[in-house]
């Protein structure tokens, strides 16, 4: 995918060396430790090496502190769980299952498939998602899905057979701090906001043609035709095995 705004800019963080710590520790039974506190250069080589300091010590704490507050936030609702979440892995990495149901949405497209930017009715989907990575299915109805609900292909480009986005030049920038409400609107804002290009693979993701479904549907307010939709020979459980 190509994003319709301009983030190419956001590809990652740049971090550069700002200070070190050497902890010393003395042989023998009874051990004593000092800290020494180097400063970094313009070329990242230790500098000023002189004992930590209080003021330093408690720097690197609420630092620290911030850090754990941080990834204790990670995915956390901000009130009542959401009624659309299905499933959420607050680890480290992070997953979320949701399914949003059918709904009008902005697209947009490369010029190359003669489909005209605009809004459009999308059918129900499931999504899961990681931090750096988005899979995409869609629903048959807008019924809340279960363990066994069949899933079908995401009638829409850039995505694989097996569900998962291709996001192209698409910077992703989770916040490590995010709700889970921050999380599924970010992912979700990033497929539609982001441009349709082509069919990945040879499999069709729907009974038809895919430019020509996009070209009737968009500008008017006329729902997904939910009979084209292809089962994918998947349920809901198989994603979470």
């Amino acid at each position: 995918m190509n994003s319709a705004n301009d983030i190419t800019e956001n590809f990652g963080t740049l971090y550069h060396p700002k200070s070190a710590l050497v902890f010393y520790e003395t042989n023998g039974a009874n051990t004593d430790r000092y800290v020494e506190h180097f400063d970094m250069d313009s070329n990242g080589n230790p500098i000023n090496a002189h004992p930590l300091t209080v003021r330093e010590a408690n720097v690197l704490a609420k630092a620290l502190q911030t850090d754990e507050e941080r990834n204790r936030a990670f995915l956390k609702p901000k009130g009542i769980l959401p009624t659309n979440i299905m499933h959420i892995n607050p680890s480290e990495k992070g997953t979320v299952l949701w399914y949003t149901k059918a709904q009008q949405r902005q697209l947009y497209f490369v010029d190359s498939l003669g489909i005209p930017n605009g809004k459009a009715q999308v059918p129900p989907m499931l999504w899961y998602a990681g931090k750096n990575n988005l899979f995409v299915f869609a629903l048959a109805s807008d019924r809340r899905p279960n363990a066994n609900t069949p899933l079908h292909y995401a009638p829409l480009f850039n995505v694989y057979e097996n569900g998962n986005v291709c996001m192209g030049t698409v910077g992703i920038d989770i916040k490590k701090s995010a709700s889970v409400e921050e999380f599924t609107t970010a992912w979700e804002d990033y497929f539609f906001n982001s441009y349709f290009s082509h069919l990945l693979g040879r499999h069709s993701p729907i009974k038809g043609n895919c430019v020509k479904i996009w070209k009737d549907l968009i500008g008017t307010d006329n729902p997904f035709a939910k009979e084209v939709l292809k089962k994918n020979g998947k349920t809901l459980k198989n994603l979470l095995q």
